[in-house]
């Protein structure tokens, strides 16, 4: 378990989190360029140890019915993996759904493609309810309402289609 301290020293690595201090010694962390209502990313730290991070668009994570997921536990790479999570699914914006009847065709198939850059990353993309998402390792990277939004955004980071 990091200390108050640590988690502190964590968040404030992230230049685009803005920490501003609340009542009872605890600590939130703001992330003004979200793309969603939502800008808080870490909310109470507190210096007994506790705190959480929002997981709200998140899978994989245990959240409570605010979306925020408890970092009391957490260690550096787990916390790290969690913000930066959590920071890119406020990056991202997801429109809603189309209304009945002028829902968007879907033009591609229903598989799982892989995608590397020069650097040797690999990233996998998978269409999942409607939707196209983008993973590195098991963390969400971003989600895109096409498969040609996808793709585009890959093509424009440097990464090729090696499957699929």
């Amino acid at each position: 378990m990091l200390t108050f301290e640590q988690k502190l020293a964590i968040l404030d690595s992230y230049p685009e989190l803005e920490r501003r201090n609340v009542s009872l010694g605890r600590v939130n962390y703001h992330f003004e360029q979200s793309r969603h209502e939502k800008k808080t990313v870490a909310f109470h730290l507190h210096p007994n140890g506790n705190g959480f991070v929002y997981g709200g668009l998140l899978r994989g994570y245990e959240t409570d019915d605010k979306g925020m997921v408890n970092i009391r536990d957490y260690g550096e790479s787990e916390l790290r993996s969690l913000l930066e999570a959590s920071i890119a699914s406020l990056s991202m914006f997801i429109p809603e759904a189309p209304a009945p009847g002028k829902r968007k065709k879907k033009t591609a198939p229903a598989a799982e493609s892989l995608w590397t850059n020069h650097e040797g990353h690999t990233l996998s993309l998978k269409p999942e309810d409607d939707l196209w998402y983008l993973y590195a390792g098991l963390q969400l990277e971003m989600a895109f309402e096409t498969l040609e939004e996808a793709e585009e955004y890959l093509a424009e980071e440097g990464f090729a289609r090696t499957q699929g």
